[in-house]
């Protein structure tokens, strides 16, 4: 297994240091397991959308791309439920990418699980959402 780092990340996804670039494809697509913390999604997400000004649709699509390769997989939440969390951030702003996340493992957890939010944004299908104020 190797942990990827967002560096890596932003790397292979946007491709604008020539003297990296091939390196880090070819690590990616011949890595026999390459493993991807929700926090490195959510950095990812943060910086290519902030600092490279990219579209929300443009970052969900490669990510999703990304962890759609058979050798890519997510730390703690599945990431089929990554997947999901990342959609609901594409269409708009409404949904952060880290709210996002924490609903997709609030689902990975399953029943029982309450998350609280203050944001009124925060998404609450399938999950226990409260506002403790």
């Amino acid at each position: 297994m190797a942990l990827v780092d967002t560096s890596v990340l932003i790397r292979y996804l946007i491709g604008d240091r020539p003297d990296l670039t091939e390196a880090v494809r070819s690590f990616v697509e011949d890595t026999e397991s390459l493993v991807l913390s929700e926090v490195v999604i959510a950095e990812a997400a943060y910086v290519l959308t902030s600092n490279y000004g990219l579209p929300r649709e443009a970052v969900v699509d490669g990510l999703v791309g990304l962890l759609r390769r058979g050798n890519v997989e997510t730390l703690s939440t599945p990431t089929d439920l990554v997947i999901d969390a990342l959609a609901l951030c594409r269409p708009s702003g409404r949904v952060s990418f880290a709210d996002a996340l924490v609903w997709a493992a609030a689902r990975a957890a399953g029943r029982g699980t309450v998350v609280y939010s203050l944001d009124r944004r925060f998404p609450a299908q399938e999950i226990d959402l409260r506002h403790p104020a």
